[in-house]
């Protein structure tokens, strides 16, 4: 994988700078350091470049939700205030309103519940193999680590 090798290159520099006595510093070349860290972000698989895509799609479809709740919310405003005119029409207005309502409010917090359970199954899957990911760069410098 061609991002633990810049991880390895990465280490080599660490390891080749010069050593700052006393103080557990190393003096490093910025340019190289930089450089690799570039090169890294390039690599990284699709899972962790999609993580920020699921957050910001999360925010995306929450926010939809809720304008969703607020356009069918405004209707039923709207479906109350021209019924009443008339008495008998008025009360089956407002049964029909609280129905409407009730049904609105159940509708966005199943749109909202849905949206936050798909953004968590992304997360989750992203996070799997971020863990994956890291375990096999703890196993590689591991390995590396037994070959000194």
């Amino acid at each position: 994988m061609k991002v633990l090798e810049l991880l390895e290159d990465l280490e080599d520099i660490v390891e080749s700078g010069s050593s700052i006595p006393f103080a557990h510093k190393v003096l490093v070349d910025r340019n190289d350091v930089l450089e690799l860290i570039k090169e890294i972000r390039l690599q990284l698989p699709d899972e962790v470049k999609q993580a920020q895509w699921i957050k910001e799609e999360r925010q995306r479809i929450l926010v939809e939700a809720q304008k969703e709740a607020d356009v069918i919310l405004e209707e039923a405003h709207k479906h109350i205030k021209e019924m009443v005119d008339e008495d008998e029409i008025t009360k089956q207005a407002h049964k029909q309103a609280e129905d409407i309502i009730a049904q609105a409010q159940n509708n966005a917090k199943e749109l909202r519940l849905g949206a936050r359970e798909y953004a968590d199954e992304l997360l989750e899957s992203a996070e799997n193999a971020l863990i994956q990911l890291v375990e096999t760069v703890k196993e590689n410098r591991n390995e590396l680590k037994g070959m000194k």
